[in-house]
C-alpha cells in the first residue's frame, strides 16, 4: 500500500497549520517549506476546505489554518479523503477482476484484513500527534521568532 503524493502532502499541510499555533500559514509559506508548487497545494487544499477541516480567511493578510482542532483531525479521515480508491489487489474491484478465485480465494479476505488494520492505525492518530509544538518540528517548519535571543536554549 502507498498514499499518493496528495495524501502525504495534505499531511505535511496540516502538520504546518497546527505547528502554527492557530495563526494564519500562507501557502506560499508552505510551499516553500516544503518545495511543493503552490498550484499543486492548492489542488490538494480544495477538499480539505470543502470537509471543513481547514478554512481560508480571504484578504491581503489572508491564509489558511486549521477549522478543528488539531487533536479531532484523524489521519485515517484525511486519507480516505484524499486517496482516489483503496485498492491493493485486482480482487478489491470484482467487476474488473480476470482471476478464476475470486470467490474461492482467502487472499481477499487476508488483503482486506490488513487494509483495514491499515486504516485502523491511521484513525488512532491525531494532526496533533505528528505536529506537537516541538521546538525541532517549529523549527523546521520555519515558524520559529525571527529574533536569534528567541531561539537560544537556555
Amino acid at each position: 500500500m502507498k498514499l499518493t503524493k496528495q495524501t502525504d502532502y495534505a499531511f505535511r499541510i496540516l502538520m504546518f497549520c497546527a505547528a502554527g499555533g492557530g495563526r494564519l500559514s500562507r501557502i506560499a509559506d508552505i510551499s516553500r517549506t516544503y518545495g511543493a508548487s503552490e498550484p499543486f497545494l492548492f489542488k490538494i487544499l480544495q477538499p480539505l476546505v470543502t470537509a471543513g477541516i481547514v478554512e481560508t480567511v480571504r484578504g491581503r493578510n489572508g491564509g489558511i489554518r486549521l477549522a478543528r482542532p488539531a487533536s479531532e483531525i484523524k489521519l485515517g479521515e484525511i486519507a480516505r479523503l484524499t486517496e482516489d480508491n483503496f485498492t491493493i489487489a485486482e480482487c478489491f474491484q470484482r467487476e474488473d477482476a480476470n482471476c478464476p478465485l475470486i470467490d474461492n480465494c482467502r487472499l481477499t479476505s487476508a488483503l482486506r484484513e490488513a487494509m483495514d488494520a491499515f486504516m485502523a492505525v491511521l484513525d488512532k492518530y491525531s494532526v496533533d500527534d505528528l505536529a506537537k509544538p516541538s521546538a525541532a518540528v517549529i523549527t523546521l517548519l520555519a515558524m520559529v521568532d525571527e529574533k536569534p535571543e528567541a531561539n537560544r536554549q537556555h
